[in-house]
């Protein structure tokens, strides 16, 4: 749909150019507003984040799918193939805060799934003590609530505008995949990886509807035990795979990948090894449609839109197990097609895909193992954390006559003690530079940014120093911003994928949007980002953008 805007602007032109009589001229301007008002909005809006989804494996995969899910969206609606988060900490609480608020972290506050507060504690990104779940044990650092995110999102402002009619329900394998698409004002279900059911917390409400209970007592995720994970396709479909099966996992599930218990029944570790697996997808889309009949949404009595928030989160499980690059990934991505294949057929008896607006997206991509990477010739590295940090503080000691000087660290963040340093008479930026170029003399290590610059402004001066530029608040982030070479990951352990950079890798995620009705079918080449989304969503939808929006309206998408 033209903008209103758009449309009434050129129609004023047109009439001043003609010199059109004043009243010709205002009926001439309303004809074209009043086409615009008969597109009503949808009446759901499905907003999907496959977790740690590479763009680069929906288009190297994409003559596999099957005709309803992913080559469904590719070919029926809007895909940006050059879409980015355009952040520099790629991990899934960020990711996933972009996507909703339009916001980049210095603004919404997410700096990680965890950071460093200042009294020392390790804060996780979606933790609030104040709240529990609801009929399930919760652990100290469990995400309970949006406390931590800093502003508001587009579900906050769609029940805003509507007086609270709409109703926005998000759900997800993971707590801060559901709470940060929730926004503050919306319903999130997470999954429990002790019971393998889906619970919410008391941040939302006390006692379940009666929906959710019925969900909760089938015990749907019980029925894969002593069963496998076979692939989907034939052999010959996973011959550019890496050589299977993986040499650089330690994981020791392989093909068929079974699923049990050491107790010899459903049990915790079984509730765990279910979210490395297409299970844990397929239970968060059964969630999702008993959320659709159970809410009504997509038909809500009062005419509102509703918002429906799914982040599946199996495929960065699996990516991380065994990289992007092996045959359980691609696999998994199969089964996420046809699983999503099935959603989509669901909404279409339920709500009318006529009626419905889908985004999808990913909170971030990946890297390839560091050994796979090698075997390409890249200079692909683990850098143990420990002993970098350690190797740190003996640097600076020696350079400033003993003194401590790394308070802590959580990885690309490092923190300096500002107590020693103002203590022994220190100037900051002569330890912040020293630490840099400490940091930049070791393997593995691209790029520093220091405090000085990130608050000068002086880090944006390249794409990469833009991107870490945005990561970085300055009440949370640490002193330094480390950022390894390509291919390089932060980690203790020798096997597995990671992510967390700038690099093209984990920054370049899918975008795809459909809907008939007021999204234009095609691929679109040109530039974007995941905090267009919110912009462009409040566009359709005729509300208020998030108050931290800073992305545009990807207007070349809109009808």
């Amino acid at each position: 749909m033209t903008p209103t805007w758009r449309t009434t602007s050129l129609t004023l032109i047109t009439c001043a150019a003609l010199w059109l009589p004043g009243p010709a001229c205002t009926a001439a301007a309303a004809k074209p507003a009043a086409v615009a008002a008969q597109v009503k909005p949808p009446k759901l809006v499905v907003v999907m984040v496959i977790d740690g989804l590479p763009s680069e494996q929906v288009q190297r995969y994409r003559d596999q799918f099957g005709p309803g899910g992913l080559r469904r969206l590719l070919e029926q609606g809007a895909s940006f193939t050059d879409a980015h988060q355009a952040h520099g900490i790629t991990v899934t609480a960020v990711g996933h805060s972009a996507v909703l608020t339009g916001a980049y972290p210095y603004r919404h506050g997410i700096i990680g799934n965890n950071w460093i507060a200042a009294d020392g504690r390790n804060v996780y990104c979606t933790e609030d003590t104040r709240y529990h779940y609801v009929g399930e044990a919760t652990d100290e650092h469990d995400g309970t609530s949006p406390a931590n995110l800093r502003v508001d999102t587009l579900g906050d402002q769609l029940r805003y505008a509507t007086g609270n009619r709409s109703k926005v329900v998000t759900v997800s394998g993971k707590d801060r995949g559901a709470i940060l698409l929730a926004g503050k004002t919306g319903t999130a279900y997470m999954y429990m990886d002790k019971t393998g059911d889906f619970a919410t917390s008391t941040y939302y409400m006390d006692s379940y509807p009666a929906w959710a209970e019925r969900f909760r007592a089938a015990k749907p995720q019980d029925r894969y035990y002593a069963k496998s994970w076979t692939p989907l396709l034939a052999d010959s479909a996973y011959a550019d795979d890496a050589p299977y099966p993986e040499a650089t996992t330690a994981n020791p599930n392989r093909f068929p990948f079974t699923f049990y218990s050491e107790s010899g029944a459903p049990a915790a570790d079984y509730y765990a090894r279910l979210k490395t697996s297409p299970a844990i997808d397929e239970l968060t889309l059964e969630f999702a449609e008993a959320a659709v009949d159970g809410e009504h949404l997509g038909s809500n009595p009062t005419g509102a839109t509703d918002l429906l928030g799914v982040s599946l989160s199996g495929h960065d499980y699996v990516n991380h197990a065994y990289g992007p690059e092996s045959r359980m990934s691609h696999d998994h991505l199969q089964q996420i097609d046809r699983r999503i294949a099935r959603f989509f057929a669901f909404l279409d008896k339920r709500v009318g895909m006529d009626n419905v607006l889908v985004v999808l997206t990913a909170d971030h991509g990946f890297a390839n193992t560091a050994e796979f990477a090698s075997t390409q010739h890249a200079d692909a590295l683990r850098v143990n954390p420990k002993t970098l940090l350690e190797q740190l503080d003996g640097a600076l000691a020696k350079r400033f006559g003993g003194a401590k000087l790394v308070k802590t660290s959580l990885l690309p963040d490092v923190h300096l003690d500002d107590a020693e340093i103002e203590r022994r008479g220190l100037a900051r930026a002569d330890v912040e530079n020293a630490a840099a170029h400490f940091l930049l003399a070791q393997p593995g290590i691209s790029e520093v940014f220091t405090r000085t610059q990130l608050e000068q402004g002086v880090a944006a001066k390249s794409r990469l120093g833009t991107l870490m530029q945005r990561a970085w608040n300055r009440t949370l982030s640490g002193d330094l911003l480390v950022v390894t070479t390509p291919y390089t990951i932060f980690g203790s352990g020798t096997s597995g994928a990671s992510h967390g950079t700038p690099w093209q890798y984990d920054t370049s995620v899918p975008l795809v949007v459909m809907g008939p009705r007021w999204i234009r079918p095609g691929e679109q080449a040109g530039y974007a980002e995941v905090v267009d989304i919110a912009p462009t969503l409040a566009q359709v939808l005729h509300v208020r953008r998030p108050a931290g929006s800073e992305g545009r309206v990807l207007t070349e998408a809109l009808r």
